[in-house]
């Protein structure tokens, strides 16, 4: 079976895009294939991302993923971004998705968690649709 290929992109693949690839290939690793990345690079994982990831879900995001750019990921299928309020570049796909989600970067644990289940009800939602 061909799983369905899905990039989740935000400007530096440090926070949201890398939580949705991580709970891509948690939730939906039977029927996805979950890739992240960026327009730009932080050198780093946001720690807090890390921390509630592994706390929430046993996933330890350092260890599976790091940054990435587009132009390191494969074809997609399916292109998701992550609400960065930039214009993307044009990857092309079969369906494009805008989850509109706000960057935690900085703020309290309890709006992290809100994004993370913001993300995998979405991630859900998708997986319906594979």
């Amino acid at each position: 079976m061909n799983k369905t290929k899905v990039v989740f992109i935000c400007v530096h693949n440090s926070c949201r895009s890398q939580i949705a690839e991580a709970l891509g290939k948690l939730l939906a690793g039977d029927v996805l294939e979950c890739y992240s990345a960026g327009t730009e690079l932080k050198d780093r994982i946001n720690p807090d991302a890390v921390r509630l990831m592994k706390e929430l879900y046993g996933v330890d995001m350092e260890q599976t993923q790091r940054p990435k750019l587009l132009s390191d990921i494969p074809p997609v299928d399916v292109v998701v971004t992550m609400g960065c309020n930039v214009n993307c570049p044009l990857l092309p796909c079969k369906e494009r998705y805008n989850w509109e989600l706000d960057d935690p970067t900085g703020k309290s644990d309890e709006v992290f968690r809100d994004v993370i289940r913001r993300i995998e009800q979405r991630m859900r939602e998708l997986t319906n649709k594979a």
